[in-house]
């Protein structure tokens, strides 16, 4: 029971060190994040919306994270946000848009996109196991 406790814990730590850093290089960054929205392979009339939305979720998504009331729904918000960024980086793999994008900002403008694509599915798996290792305690319901 501590093992699974254990994992869910440094699961969580890693979600929200990576979030609240690629949130935090974005809006450090915001010129040059939204330049690159531009030039990814969709309408640049989203740029506006996402250039604010991406990291005021994953901002929100940490917040969820730290309380143990709202972790549960942190992880999903994750699981979904880094499934989105995951078959998105498989879609530049598998030459699916006309030119290849521009990397995302923070630790990962590092990686190629391979390396990024498995260090996204990295986060998926980990997070779906903290998912079912967290789940069973979060939906106890007390009786009165």
């Amino acid at each position: 029971m501590r093992a699974r406790k254990l994992f869910v814990e440094v699961t969580v730590a890693l979600l929200v060190v990576l979030f609240l850093h690629t949130a935090i290089s974005k809006f450090l960054d915001f010129k040059g994040f939204v330049y690159d929205l531009n030039n990814q392979p969709f309408p640049n009339s989203f740029t506006p919306y996402l250039a604010w939305l991406i990291p005021l979720t994953e901002l929100v998504i940490v917040c969820f994270l730290l309380f143990e009331k709202t972790r549960l729904a942190g992880l999903y918000a994750s699981l979904v946000l880094m499934s989105a960024f995951t078959v998105y980086t498989c879609l530049v793999l598998l030459d699916v848009f006309a030119y290849v994008p521009c990397s995302c900002g923070g630790v990962v403008s590092y990686l190629t996109w391979a390396q990024h694509f498995f260090f996204n599915l990295f986060f998926v798996v980990i997070i779906s196991i903290a998912i079912v290792l967290n789940r069973s305690k979060s939906f106890r319901f007390e009786r009165t």
